[in-house]
């Protein structure tokens, strides 16, 4: 694959973001996760950073920095642009708004860790350059649409929950979950007519 100048500095600008961990004494770390619970909960006040509160939003436990060890700071970028961008689709999410839910369901907030990891490795960002074909193909998207990660971040996480339905899981079967999602994810990365991450069929899910 030959990659032109502005896909090269696309993809260089992503996979610099991907070396980015999560820093919890950094200011502005600490703001955007503030800004998330804010986003989440606009009429709940947060007690502090540390709090039991974290775990209403689906975190292990009271500190979310925890959580970010496995995929740094892109992966709270990616949560917070998801609930700043599709509100309305974030808030369904978090609250479990449709369907018929299980009894043990899937903790928010870390799911969309493992949403932000799953991606990672399918379009093989962290190589020189993709070689797969999706991960090829998002190159292309990439140069047409910088926030294209952070809008395929919040087109997987509604398909993975759409999965989720379909399969009526449970939490013991999230990682199955997550599978399926992710090869129905590369199927539609490998469409021939992609050319815009608005082309994806399952881009819908976002606004239905």
């Amino acid at each position: 694959m030959i990659i032109t100048p502005v896909q090269e500095q696309r993809l260089q600008r992503l996979q610099e973001r991907l070396q980015v961990p999560y820093d919890e004494t950094r200011p502005d770390h600490q703001e955007a996760l503030r800004a998330l619970w804010h986003a989440a909960f606009p009429d709940i006040s947060l007690k502090g950073l540390i709090s039991e509160q974290w775990k209403d939003m689906g975190w292990q436990g009271p500190n979310p920095s925890t959580d970010f060890r496995g995929c740094g700071f892109v992966s709270l970028e990616n949560l917070l642009f998801f609930a700043r961008t599709y509100p309305a689709s974030f808030q369904r999410l978090l609250f479990k708004q449709e369907g018929m839910r299980a009894a043990w369901e899937y903790p928010f907030a870390v799911a969309g860790i493992n949403v932000t990891f799953m991606l990672i490795k399918m379009l093989d960002l962290y190589s020189e350059k993709p070689k797969s074909v999706p991960g090829i193909n998002f190159i292309r998207i990439l140069s047409e649409d910088e926030e294209a990660f952070d809008v395929l971040y919040c087109i997987a996480f509604q398909m993975m929950d759409a999965q989720w339905l379909a399969m009526c899981a449970s939490y013991m079967q999230f990682n199955e979950v997550l599978q399926v999602t992710r090869t129905q994810l590369e199927r539609e990365l490998a469409l021939e007519d992609i050319r815009r991450i608005q082309d994806l069929p399952a881009y819908n899910l976002l606004y239905h």
